[in-house]
């Protein structure tokens, strides 16, 4: 997982360039609430987009890169299969539809949103060919854990580009890390911040006020540091402005030590990794 650009960019196994922050859009209503927040991002500065089928908002993401006045080819857009849209032909199906909603004719990343057991690699094997013709300019999944990124890699031709999965203080998944770093797989954290949570930690608060920063951007921080890209939910301008100020600051070795002692094994969201 090598960085460049103050580390602001991570290059994913097949060469591509993949900005470390982006905005989730996770619960992000389709009714000019998830505009308003991409095209508020993007003014920004984030140049990656975190949607998926499943949150229903595809259409308002596909209407908000198209008003913001950045040109697509600068904006890294992320979109997942859902589970009922697994399996070879329903996820070229799927793959169409949310081409079709995101008004563009090519995706950055196409992922794999849960592992469904007796699915996941006829669908993997649908989003090889959409790599191959083009279409999906990286391939990968969320939430596997590291029997099923073996189980998959085993049985695939191309390594997956990234993995998504739920990581942030309490959460620091340090196996499923040293395992995708071994075998370039880019992690990227969802709930990075724990919905907030991270606000009562006062750990993150004493080291984030030596540098004026906040709780929030300390975890986030923290996450890139490790190597981790990071996309937090907001709709909120101040908040989505906030989440992206973290390349004027360095956590110190001794910082991330701390920061790591913080782990609980404790998820906030759903386990499905076994999902059918």
């Amino acid at each position: 997982m090598m960085t460049n650009n103050n580390g602001k960019l991570f290059k994913l196994n097949n060469g591509l360039n993949m900005p470390a922050v982006g905005l989730g859009v996770l619960f992000a209503k389709n009714d000019g609430e998830v505009e308003q927040a991409v095209i508020s991002a993007l003014h920004t500065g984030y140049r990656k987009i975190d949607t998926a089928s499943a949150y229903q908002n595809e259409e308002g993401v596909g209407r908000a890169i198209s008003e913001s006045g950045i040109p697509r080819e600068e904006v890294f857009l992320t979109t997942k299969v859902w589970n009922s849209e697994q399996g070879y032909d329903q996820t070229l199906h799927a793959f169409e539809q949310s081409l079709r909603r995101l008004q563009t004719d090519y995706i950055d990343l196409y992922l794999i949103h849960w592992p469904v057991k007796s699915k996941y690699r006829d669908t993997y094997r649908a989003m090889e060919r959409l790599y191959a013709e083009g279409t999906a300019r990286a391939i990968g999944v969320c939430n596997f854990n590291i029997h099923q990124l073996e189980d998959l890699m085993e049985h695939a031709e191309i390594v997956p580009a990234l993995n998504q999965v739920e990581m942030h203080p309490h959460l620091s998944q340090i196996d499923l890390l040293e395992f995708a770093q071994r075998h370039h797989v880019q992690l990227e954290a969802w709930r990075p911040i724990m919905m907030g949570e991270v606000l009562k930690i006062p750990e993150l608060a004493e080291i984030g006020a030596l540098y004026d920063k906040s709780a929030v951007q300390v975890a986030l921080r923290w996450l890139i540091q490790r190597g981790v890209a990071v996309i937090p939910k907001s709709v909120d301008p101040k908040r989505i402005a906030e989440n992206f100020t973290l390349f004027d600051f360095e956590l110190t070795t001794d910082q991330m030590v701390i920061i790591e002692g913080l782990n609980r094994n404790r998820r906030l969201g759903e386990d499905l990794s076994h999902v059918e």
